[in-house]
């Protein structure tokens, strides 16, 4: 079998996918986020064109189930646009759910993030190409472990890439204990997100010795102070010898969110600065292309 990377419009090859926004939303909605959902298809529509008129080529949705991903809205915003959309499927927080609906799924996480990702998502044909789960801050609660003991199953029996959601970037290393160590899922498969909002450089070097893929990505809408040090988290892991476990993205989750665009005409040029083009191209086109591909 040949690795590829699924997207909404089917698979494609690894050296297609371009420069990837490696964490995004195009549409996300939920109680914790009250008039702020990112609902609007001419919006979105929009947000995608000009990621795509920057040189981008790949937006990945970290949207997970029941959080209004919208799937059958995807392949004719990847059609006009021409950027590749890989779609999420998983679990979120328990916060971001009514608990009917978590009723209704807690019994099959692990079918159900299966079938998503080899049968596609409701009705539309539309195939997931990762699972998004998320830890808890500073650890695990009940919920999580759940999620993530659905996300290693469905993982085995399927290799898709899991992504994490680490609230305010912590609790890297509680993921890795459990998703890694107890449940056996290669580190090479498991992105960690928000690494970025807790710029702890040893628990990142810890997390990438441990050889999991570190995404930073997105302004921090509880701490600015944590954005002037991405740059300095970035360099500290690729001096010792980690630039290939490194990943960027826009994480847009309000309609004010900089975002996908943002992350091309801002963030790339000032990180640029400090770290060569070389790497900012292994970061955004080369490093993706591996993970996100199975």
């Amino acid at each position: 079998m040949v690795s590829a990377a699924h997207t909404v419009l089917g698979e494609v090859a690894a050296d297609r996918l371009g420069v990837v926004d490696a964490h995004d939303h195009l549409f996300i909605q939920s109680p914790r986020l009250p008039g702020q959902e990112m609902d609007d298809v001419e919006d979105a529509a929009a947000r995608l064109s000009a990621f795509g008129s920057l040189g981008g080529g790949t937006v990945v949705q970290w949207t997970p189930y029941g959080m209004g991903r919208r799937i059958a809205e995807l392949p004719a915003l990847s059609r006009v646009s021409g950027v590749h959309i890989i779609a999420a499927t998983g679990l979120h927080q328990a916060a971001h759910y009514p608990d009917t609906l978590l009723a209704s799924v807690r019994d099959r996480l692990a079918e159900l993030f299966f079938a998503e990702l080899t049968e596609g998502i409701g009705d539309t044909g539309v195939r997931a190409g990762l699972i998004k789960v998320a830890g808890g801050f500073h650890g695990l609660d009940a919920h999580a472990v759940l999620t993530l003991r659905g996300a290693a199953e469905a993982h085995r029996h399927s290799g898709a890439p899991i992504a994490v959601h680490l609230e305010l970037g912590t609790g890297a290393l509680d993921v890795l204990d459990l998703l890694c160590g107890e449940l056996g899922v290669a580190p090479g498969s498991v992105i960690l997100g928000h690494l970025n909002r807790s710029p702890d450089f040893t628990v990142h070097r810890l997390a990438a010795e441990a050889g999991a893929n570190l995404a930073f990505d997105g302004p921090s809408r509880a701490n600015h102070a944590t954005d002037w040090r991405m740059p300095d988290a970035l360099r500290a892991l690729a001096d010792a010898g980690f630039a290939d476990r490194l990943l960027l993205g826009g994480d847009t989750v309000t309609p004010d969110t900089p975002g996908m665009p943002h992350l091309l005409r801002r963030v790339v040029p000032r990180l640029e600065l400090d770290l060569g083009r070389g790497l900012l191209e292994q970061i955004l086109v080369t490093n993706p292309a591996r993970v996100y591909t199975w």
